[in-house]
């Protein structure tokens, strides 16, 4: 083992120090800023820069072991050399006093492998989540801005000054044995000098030109590359496990980086990459002889290569839902052979053969279409434009109207309902206005490559037909009141639309068009303002409640003149009869033959219905006849009796007086005495007759019950 005295680890103890003073405030200063300027990209940095400050600690506590550890080996030197371990209390003890050896490697076992586990593993973990925090939301991508450009630049340009001069410095030192795991610390230095670079580049871009293409890319390229380290010191676990070691050899940490150690000596590459072979191997493979020959003929295997790759750039494969052009000086060209499809100035899918690059190029001009998580680069397949509100988020379910549909609603201009008698309200001198939300999906493809990309610049074609198309739409609306929106021309709006926006789009480009083809215009979730809903949702209530009256009325009638007339059709039969007869009456009479013949034709035709009314007129008749019979049967009667009496009249009123007598003393009891009787004593036995029943006589007793 190389080793220096306690004055060289102890340099390098105060150097440790430093770097983990100087990468706490620059986490610090990513960490405030990140709050105060709401940055996400910078939020992510200040938790890589975080990790940093294990690996400083970790190199400062192994520095500082080695100064003891050197302090301590001197002592025990001095006490050999003086004699006293010839006393036997020093013979067997020797071993034992060696605390801070035992310590140091016991912190190079366990304490260094562990904190490269909790670097790694930290990156890795933020990393991952952050990235899936930024793939899963869209829309946070395209509203994403930061407001504070100018302290992203400042700070940005400090940290990867200070953190490249110190990387800078740290390496050098890391080239002496004794202090190769300095080296470690350089690594971490680079990695907050390129988050530094990343921020100013974002930064000055966004001032100077106002582009946040960068800083949308940091979103991403941060957390990659915590994922890419934590990765890197996995791997160095990994390979440390199975690298053979020299007797003596100071171990490496895991979290020393070996990419990032040669961007901290860019001038020392080849020797870097040297050392890390012969490091990893644990042999000298830099002086083999394939090391020596590749290092000799290295550059013109990299020319071979990039001639090649450049030779390569003149191959154009366009897949199969693709269409784009070749683009030869500037002008549209044909490709030099085509192994596909080929039509007027664009390619299809298949193989073509162009000049290379950058005589000729290929350009297609793409959308990226998201479908869950993945991303599908299409020319020819369906785009889509919302020419109104967004469609609300997939998976919400039923939405009323008084719920917010989207983040963002835009409200059309319709006009008001027309009055009753069609006038509208002019009492008011201010324009009377109504506001709609409406979604309005148009799905198009592309059918003319050139025209589509001929028709305005790349990056502002959907932009101008989505303008273009929202104004067509704002104009088409303004022409209709709230009702046809929302009720009566549902059906028709979709076509007329349609037509309209193929007219606007057709006077594109010189009348030549934008090369695309309408597939289909939707009107989907229209609805009021959400503040104004309820008032709808009364409207509409009131309407249903006036149909369901509307409904019981007509459903009582039904059945009231079923109940009567038998049926609705005979029920107005009859009373345009009845109408006919009362005009009849008038004009000639109620004892007129005509009227009365009239009145039996209703009155039979009320009879044939099934009715109450005509069940109440045939009971009515019958009723009537049987009266009539009783009354002449007693006519008959009494005439007889008539002839009786004259015939014979002391016969007849005899007759009279003993059938009146007969009924008068039926079920009486008679007691015949004789005149000459001087006391009369009558006993009566007071029994009902008939009081028993025969027990054994099942009909007996019957006329009782």
């Amino acid at each position: 083992m190389n080793q220096g005295d306690y004055l060289t680890y102890r340099k390098a103890s105060s150097i440790s120090l430093i770097g983990l003073v100087l990468q706490l405030l620059i986490t610090l200063v990513v960490f405030i800023y990140s709050k105060y300027a709401n940055d996400y990209a910078a939020a992510g940095a200040a938790r890589f820069l975080a990790t940093g400050l294990i690996a400083w600690g970790l190199l400062l506590l192994v520095f500082d072991l080695h100064r003891r550890e050197r302090i301590e080996a001197m002592e025990t030197e001095q006490l050999a050399v003086s004699g006293a371990s010839a006393a036997s209390a020093f013979d067997s003890v020797g071993d034992n006093l060696r605390v801070a050896s035992r310590r140091l490697a016991f912190v190079y076992k366990w304490i260094m492998p562990a904190g490269g586990i909790i670097i790694g593993a930290i990156n890795i973990w933020i990393g991952t989540g952050r990235l899936r925090a930024v793939t899963a939301d869209a829309e946070f991508i395209e509203r994403y801005q930061q407001i504070h450009v100018g302290w992203a630049l400042a700070i940005g340009i400090g940290m990867a000054v200070v953190g490249f001069v110190f990387a800078r410095f740290v390496s050098g030192m890391g080239k002496i044995p004794a202090w190769s795991n300095l080296r470690a610390g350089s690594a971490i230095s680079v990695a907050a000098a390129l988050v530094g670079i990343l921020l100013a580049v974002g930064g000055f871009l966004d001032l100077s030109l106002g582009i946040n293409t960068v800083q949308v890319w940091n979103l991403f390229l941060i957390p990659i590359g915590m994922i890419a380290f934590g990765i890197e010191i996995g791997l160095n676990l990994l390979l440390d496990v199975y690298r053979p070691r020299k007797p003596g050899e100071v171990p490496r940490p895991s979290f020393d980086s070996r990419f990032l150690g040669l961007l901290a000596a860019p001038d020392r590459i080849a020797e870097n990459v040297g050392e890390a072979v012969n490091y990893q191997f644990g042999i000298d493979v830099t002086s083999s002889w394939f090391y020596q020959l590749l290092s000799k003929w290295i550059m013109v295997f990299v020319v071979a290569g990039v001639g090649v790759g450049w030779l390569m750039t003149s191959l154009v494969v366009v897949e199969p839902h693709e269409r784009g052009l070749i683009i030869t000086n500037g002008v549209v060209s044909s490709p030099l052979h085509s192994f596909g499809e080929s039509g007027e100035g664009d390619i299809g899918p298949g193989l073509h053969i162009k000049l290379p690059w950058p005589f000729s190029k290929y350009e297609t001009p793409v959308v990226k279409l998201k479908r869950g998580q993945t991303e599908l680069r299409t020319t020819t397949g369906v785009r889509v434009l919302q020419l109104a509100s967004n469609p609300p988020t997939p998976g919400r379910g039923p939405i009323l109207w008084t719920e917010n549909h989207s983040g963002t609603e835009l409200l059309n201009i319709v006009q008001p309902d027309a009055a009753e008698d069609g006038s509208t309200d002019q009492s008011s001198s201010v324009a009377q206005l109504s506001l709609l939300a409406i979604e309005v999906p148009v799905q198009y493809v592309i059918r003319n490559v050139k025209l589509f990309d001929e028709f305005a610049a790349p990056g502002q074609r959907e932009q101008m037909l989505l303008q273009l198309g929202r104004r067509v739409v704002t104009q088409y609306l303004g022409e209709l009141s709230i009702s046809d929106v929302l009720a009566n021309h549902r059906i028709s709006m979709p076509v007329e639309l349609k037509s309209r926006l193929e007219k606007a789009y057709g006077e594109l480009n010189d009348g030549q068009g934008t090369g695309i083809e309408i597939l289909f215009v939707g009107i989907n979730g229209v609805h009021p303002p959400t503040k104004v809903a309820p008032s709808f949702e009364r409207v509409i209530i009131a309407k249903q409640n006036r149909e369901s009256l509307i409904e019981d009325a007509k459903k009582t009638q039904i059945t009231t003149l079923a109940e009567i007339a038998g049926s609705v059709e005979l029920a107005s039969e009859i009373n345009d009869k009845l109408i006919t007869l009362v005009d009849l009456r008038r004009e000639v009479g109620r004892d007129a033959a005509q009227y009365i013949e009239a009145e039996l034709e209703v009155q039979r035709l009320i009879e044939k219905t099934g009715g109450e009314a005509g069940e109440m007129i045939l009971s009515a008749s019958a009723n009537r006849w049987v009266r009539h019979m009783s009354e002449r049967g007693r006519a008959s009667l009494l005439q007889g009796q008539q002839e009786a009496y004259l015939a014979a009249p002391s016969l007849y009123q005899s007759n009279m007086y003993f059938d009146a007598l007969l009924e008068a003393m039926k079920e009486a009891r008679v007691y015949l005495t004789p005149a000459d009787l001087a006391s009369l004593k009558v006993r009566l036995e007071l029994q009902d007759k008939q009081v028993g029943t025969q027990v054994f006589d099942a009909e007996a007793g019957a006329e009782l019950q």
